[in-house]
């Protein structure tokens, strides 16, 4: 049985049991978790198996003892540690820097080659706006024009690298005469890496909202809230309420012929107390 490919992970820790059982598959008795802690140094076998089903988590001597044992090389075991620091982040920001480092590895690129280019797109805001922008009567295929059209304003560079990482991604294709358009593409990839990579797109548009307060006319936005007490029946309730008027209102909008402007939706309702219901 083949070994595992450390670069096809994104959670060392089903890295760690498919390590395990690909050599227990090829030398039988001759291997087991005290021989597999012997290798890396361990005193005891039990904490390689409580680590690799998630009840202990590995500090810097652990990282390093898991790299000898796995025999990894030098890159390998570089990228074994940004790993295990990815999926011991405490929160989604650290976490979405920690992926960051990982997408840095050349081999992790290759195999998930489409899976960090679509985090790239949620990682920076303008993409998805350059996307819509296609879809303007006026558009042009310049990225100066891109740049200035953009609020607030982003570099040529941006603009060229973005339409570049639309096209690979597949969000933008050419039609009959050559001129780029939107195609109806959706983002599929790993519920990991997509909840990271839209979590940080709504974080960047919760500040651009914000931004907006001071920087766009009261009459060409619309910002407000309320304040509401609530059980988790009815915030289930005001949940799938506000989920089916998004999904209507999409549809409505999409129809629009002439559109002359990009605008952002948003959407929120979250708690300003405790959760009783997740104790």
């Amino acid at each position: 049985m083949k070994l595992p490919q450390i670069y096809q992970y994104l959670d060392y820790r089903h890295y760690l049991k498919d390590y395990y059982e690909a050599r227990k598959a090829t030398r039988g008795s001759q291997f087991s978790y005290r021989s597999f802690a012997r290798d890396g140094g361990f005193a005891s076998p039990n904490f390689l198996k409580l680590v690799m089903e998630g009840q202990r988590n590995l500090g810097k001597e652990g990282i390093g003892a898991f790299i000898q044992a796995l025999k990894l090389n030098k890159s390998e075991g570089s990228f074994f540690e940004a790993l295990v620091y990815f999926n011991q982040a405490k929160d989604d920001q650290e976490r979405s820097k920690r992926y960051e480092v990982l997408s840095r590895f050349k081999k992790f690129r290759e195999v998930r080659e489409i899976e960090a280019s679509q985090f790239e797109y949620y990682n920076n805001w303008y993409h998805p706006v350059v996307r819509e922008l296609t879809l303007l009567p006026e558009f042009k295929e310049d990225p100066d024009w891109i740049a200035r059209r953009l609020y607030p304003p982003i570099t040529k560079e941006q603009a060229a690298y973005s339409l570049k990482l639309l096209e690979r991604l597949g969000f933008v294709a050419r039609n009959a005469q050559g001129k780029l358009e939107a195609t109806e593409r959706v983002i599929s990839t790993a519920k990991e890496v997509q909840n990271l990579a839209v979590g940080h797109f709504h974080r960047h548009m919760l500040e651009k909202a914000r931004d907006s307060l001071s920087s766009t006319p009261p009459e060409w936005r619309d910002i407000s809230s309320v304040t509401i007490a609530l059980s988790k029946k009815g915030f289930l309730e005001a949940k799938r309420r506000i989920q089916d008027f998004r999904r209507e209102l999409n549809v409505l909008l999409s129809e629009e012929k002439n559109p002359e402007v990009i605008y952002q939706l948003n959407f929120q309702i979250f708690n300003l107390s405790r959760l009783p219901w997740l104790n």
